[in-house]
């Protein structure tokens, strides 16, 4: 068979097989787990070409359910909104929101079994990461699993891609792989996916790494960005030829998304770079459509914006994303502080769709940084003055105290006594002259217990 022949066999055999995993055994899958995935699904191909308006009224309606809902059975907002006198049956418009006050952590800390409906049952027990402070235990019921997969999965298809199509994903997180038992990698393998581990990025495992992704010929890929960046990277510098391949898409989240790595990654792979934004305890929040819109899962997810007193800010300002999620009845989500830094935009999206956008996703309040003075500040400030010194392959700054900042930087060659001194001035202009700035040269920074490298941590502007 000729080589141009085979190829178009084994394409039209990948879609018959794709078409058998997406209309087929993912659904029986999905319905032996008790998931309504698959009708939340379809439900959300239509809803997501609705107007904004009908979309506006589609979650008024939604939250004013879950409102009820929460007041009948979850003991916490039962006594919350009698102590507030806040009828949730009057309930008429998305503001009405801001009569309650915000979640965050501690609350559900404190009041984790409050928080369960009456109702619930086969909850399943999860947690943050921890990577700005201590993890967070939540519940999430049934409900909750399926409408975050639908979301996720109508944000796959947007991109040409489904699932059944052969997929790599590069993660870390020690719960997807502490679950890879007999019957999880069974599956994975009848899915066609394949999981890379992220703890580990030496050149053996990289050169393992490109290996598979060559042998396997993903459709997409699925992971960190400073994971997938990294491994492009050492694609490039090892001369290995990653764009022949037919990856369609990289989907990237978890992390900031920064231009410079979208442009690495997309032009290692060949192929376009899809942004996700969400987690595990706020839900999958808005996803990247390949008109460049960042649209926002509307069905479940409201999104505010609020500034450091808790007001919501208009479209275009920036602040903190507070998500309520209207599939969570089980272990409700209202409210909730998640810590990053965003801002609304107020446009429509070229592609069509009704669904509201985030004009910009920050990264986390701790990716802030705050001078001396008082001003805040993003990381970026700080990072671009150490990607403007060649020599410097990677870097982590560490910002201890208002008077104290910490730059660990892995360099080519040692840097010169000028080069730090450069350093240390630049950082000083905008962090204040008086702040002490201690530049270490090391050989590796390792990335966080969960896989992903952070740029930056303050531990003076997390909130």
């Amino acid at each position: 068979m000729k080589p141009e022949m085979k190829r178009d066999f084994q394409e039209r055999s990948s879609s018959f097989y794709t078409r058998c995993v997406s209309g087929i055994l993912f659904p029986l899958h999905e319905h032996l787990k008790r998931h309504s995935s698959v009708d939340v699904h379809k439900s959300m191909e239509q809803t997501q070409w609705f107007s904004p308006e009908k979309i506006v009224q589609l979650q008024t309606e939604k939250l004013r359910q879950l409102l009820v809902y929460v007041n009948t059975h979850v003991s916490y907002y039962r006594t919350l909104f009698a102590g507030l006198g806040f009828q949730p049956e009057k309930a008429s418009t998305l503001a009405d929101l801001q009569y309650l006050p915000l979640l965050d952590k501690s609350i559900i800390r404190t009041h984790l079994e409050e928080l369960k409906s009456d109702q619930a049952r086969g909850l399943a027990r999860f947690n943050t990461g921890g990577s700005s402070g201590e993890p967070l235990v939540f519940f999430i019921g049934k409900e909750r699993v399926s409408h975050d997969i639908a979301a996720k999965w109508r944000a796959t298809r947007w991109w040409g891609v489904d699932i059944g199509d052969p997929e790599i994903v590069v993660w870390g997180s020690p719960i997807e792989l502490g679950a890879q038992d007999a019957l999880r990698s069974w599956r994975d393998r009848l899915f066609r996916s394949r999981l890379l581990p992220a703890f580990e990025m030496s050149d053996q495992k990289l050169d393992d790494f490109l290996g598979t992704i060559r042998r396997f010929h993903p459709r997409m890929l699925f992971g960190y960005p400073s994971a997938l960046l990294h491994i492009a990277e050492y694609a490039d510098k090892s001369g290995i030829t990653m764009h022949d391949l037919g990856i369609q898409v990289v989907f990237v989240t978890s992390e900031r998304l920064y231009d410079d790595q979208r442009r690495q990654i997309s032009n290692t792979f060949g192929c376009p770079v899809a942004n996700g934004y969400g987690g595990r305890d706020a839900g999958f929040i808005a996803h990247e459509c390949p008109a460049g819109g960042m649209h926002i899962t509307a069905e479940d997810i409201i999104v505010e914006i609020i500034d450091p007193n808790g007001h919501p800010l208009p479209y275009g300002e920036s602040g903190e994303i507070v998500v309520t999620h209207l599939a969570s009845r089980d272990f409700p989500f209202i409210r909730y502080r998640t810590g990053d830094i965003g801002i609304l935009d107020d446009r429509t999206c070229d592609c069509g769709r009704g669904l509201p956008l985030l004009r910009e996703i920050q990264g986390r309040s701790t990716d802030f940084i705050v001078a001396q003075n008082g001003t805040v500040m993003h990381g970026l400030a700080l990072i671009y003055i150490l990607r403007d010194i060649p020599e410097i392959k990677a870097f982590k700054i560490i910002q201890e105290s208002l008077d104290l900042t910490r730059v660990r930087v892995v360099a080519e060659v040692v840097l010169h006594p000028s080069q730090i001194s450069q350093i240390i001035e630049s950082f000083q202009t905008r962090l204040g002259r008086d702040v002490k700035i201690e530049v270490e040269q090391v050989g590796e920074i390792p990335a966080e217990k969960s896989g992903k490298f952070r740029y930056v941590i303050s531990k003076v502007a997390g909130i």
